[in-house]
């Protein structure tokens, strides 16, 4: 129960902090025996939900497929996330595949057990409520972005995103084992416009190629791709 109020995730720390011990409790939060290793199926999609997950350590990736084959990631998920949320309280069955990125673990709590405190605990669902709005507005921006920024914008934007969701490691390497497929998965650009634009980005000292890590060398830079494109 501890872990819902003192994971790293700023979003959803805030999310649970305000739940008192007799709500966690009435959560029933169970926890998966299984361990996902990298490329493990948490969910499935056009299946059913039962529960919801929340990620307790490791990586998962929320991601689909096209008609073309060419899979898309729509989301990146840490310790302390919510996956399955829309598609449980839709009643819907699951619009994505959720896939761990590294050794995961996650907790499981029942349906019916979130939806009765959603009808009990008016802050608790207007949490929800603002959880699925910043869902709305990701959707939205992700359209933005693939009708509006070039490759270069898209990929500095998702190792920005990187950088501030995973943090670096002890040789200040975004702390992330994605595959260079992956991120431009989530940029929404082929395998071989993402190597190429990291490429110029380590010639121009913004990041630093150490093998599959990256190194952000100035995370300014990388930022101010995005800001030239406002301006």
């Amino acid at each position: 129960m501890q872990f819902l109020k003192s994971n790293n995730s700023s979003s959803h720390k805030c999310f649970f902090s305000g739940l008192t011990r007799e709500q966690i409790v009435s959560l029933e939060l169970e926890e998966i025996d299984t361990t996902y290793l990298r490329g493990d199926l948490i969910f499935r999609e056009g299946t059913y939900p039962k529960s919801l997950f929340v990620v307790y350590r490791g990586a998962v990736k929320v991601h689909k497929y096209g008609d073309n084959g060419k899979e898309q990631i729509t989301r990146l998920a840490q310790p302390g996330d919510l996956l399955g949320y829309r598609a449980l309280l839709g009643n819907q069955p699951y619009k994505a595949n959720a896939t761990a990125l590294q050794e995961t673990k996650v907790f499981k709590i029942p349906g019916k057990s979130f939806i009765n405190l959603l009808k009990t605990n008016a802050d608790f669902s207007f949490k929800v409520m603002e959880l699925l709005s910043d869902d709305l507005k990701h959707a939205e921006d992700k359209l933005l972005n693939m009708a509006q920024k070039s490759v270069r914008e898209k990929i500095a934007e998702t190792l920005v995103l990187l950088y501030e969701k995973f943090g670096l490691d002890e040789s200040s390497a975004i702390n992330s084992k994605l595959t260079r497929k992956e991120i431009g998965d989530i940029a929404g650009t082929t395998t071989e416009s993402t190597i190429r634009t990291i490429s110029d980005f380590n010639k121009e000292n913004i990041v630093q190629i150490n093998g599959k890590k990256l190194i952000v060398n100035d995370i300014n830079l990388l930022k101010n791709e995005l800001h030239n494109k406002i301006a």
